[in-house]
């Protein structure tokens, strides 16, 4: 009798064991390099959604371990993560209708106002649709101040001096950089480092945090201070379907989570990346570019309008609403 008991309570254990295994989730998250600024929405949103659901449900951050960055979309897309974030500026053919974000000298202003404008363009039925040709669902930005140049060489004095040089620059910074004479080269941040040690570029166009993150200051000679020729758009977006299949109570504290996972990221970019920054640049004692007003209001004249009208274009050509993509985005901004 008491073999029995023993037997019919150790089965009951290990069948309760078993249905609290069930019960756990983990989705695996792409992302690539290594924790910094810009990887802060993510990690808060795990840390959050750890918290809320008792750890019932997880999100297993990987820094380059599940993918390479320009193929995120394509694991989102079969199905080989859950969650990922990518670079619309990676690859404009894959995510167009976000590209719209990417235009140069756009107008943006600080973080907050990147992500709330963000936030909107992600409802709008023409993006929606875009990605679920991926299978994926927008979930949030990673919103990045305005971009700067840090390069080796002789500092340019003006914009003239720009002309001919090799920057790592991509969608529409690439443009301006291209109008204003330079050769604009397309590669993704972790493979910049390597090319400004060889000399296979001379400049990299990157937000503050980058510059810092992917050793940028660590070769860099120079720095523009004012640039600002725009930023790009690099959203987080989870599986259609894994979003879907799971319990209602573990899809709230993913999608409930995102507001305060975007006020911590916006709060310690601010407080951090900058100040990093700087101290790189003036423990290296690099030159400091500051270009004149007059000058850089001449230059925004000769970029922004071709640079939008040719968007304009290329995405009519294609069948996505360009022009609607973007009235909308100035009407947000303008809010």
């Amino acid at each position: 009798m008491l073999k029995n008991v023993l037997k019919t309570t150790a089965i009951s254990a290990i069948a309760l064991s078993f249905a609290g295994e069930a019960l756990a989730v983990e989705w695996n998250v792409s992302l690539w390099g290594k924790r910094r600024a810009f990887t802060e929405n993510t990690e808060k949103l795990a840390e959050l959604v750890k918290a809320k659901t008792n750890g019932e449900f997880t999100l297993n951050i990987s820094y380059g371990g599940l993918s390479k960055n320009k193929e995120n979309l394509d694991g989102i897309s079969i199905g080989a993560f859950e969650m990922a974030q990518f670079c619309a500026g990676y690859h404009r053919d894959k995510n167009p209708t976000i590209t719209v974000m990417e235009l140069p000298f756009l107008g943006m202003g600080d973080l907050r106002q990147e992500v709330d404008v963000s936030m909107a363009l992600y409802q709008h039925p023409a993006v929606k649709a875009d990605l679920a040709r991926w299978n994926a669902v927008l979930l949030m930005p990673s919103a990045m101040p305005q971009y700067n140049l840090a390069g080796v060489g002789p500092a340019p004095k003006t914009l003239e001096d720009l002309k001919g040089r090799r920057v790592r620059a991509t969608g529409g910074i690439g443009q301006a950089m291209k109008i204003l004479g330079a050769t604009p080269t397309s590669m993704t941040a972790t493979e910049v480092y390597n090319a400004l040690e060889s000399g296979v570029i001379d400049a990299v166009s990157f937000a503050p945090h980058a510059h810092v993150a992917f050793r940028v200051t660590d070769i860099a000679e120079w720095w523009t201070t004012n640039l600002n020729p725009g930023t790009l758009n690099c959203p987080v977006v989870a599986n259609k379907d894994a979003l879907a299949a799971l319990k209602p109570e573990h899809r709230e504290a993913l999608l409930g989570s995102i507001d305060e996972a975007m006020d911590y990221y916006i709060e310690n970019y601010n407080a951090t990346a900058q100040a990093n920054l700087d101290a790189k640049i003036s423990e290296r004692n690099m030159t400091k570019v500051t270009f004149g007003e007059d000058e850089l209001a001449a230059a925004r004249a000769a970029i922004a309008d071709p640079a939008k009208d040719a968007w304009i274009q290329s995405m009519n050509d294609s069948g996505v609403p360009g022009q609607e993509l973007y009235d909308f985005v100035k009407a947000e901004l303008a809010k």
